[in-house]
């Protein structure tokens, strides 16, 4: 038969399950996608003026 776990047993294990779940959330956040470089937004802000012109 299976033994009941102690209180602080338990406890502990959702401490550490808690911060696990937090350490995962922020580097979540923190995992971005890459961002572009500068030149090639400049090129397709221009493409596009050139198009609402024409």
């Amino acid at each position: 038969m299976l033994e009941r776990t102690s209180t602080t047993e338990r406890y502990a294990r959702g401490v550490i399950a808690a911060v696990v779940a937090v350490a995962a959330l922020v580097l979540a956040a923190n995992a971005g996608p890459a961002r572009a470089s500068e030149d090639h937004r400049a090129d397709q802000v221009g493409q596009v003026q050139q198009l609402q012109r024409d």
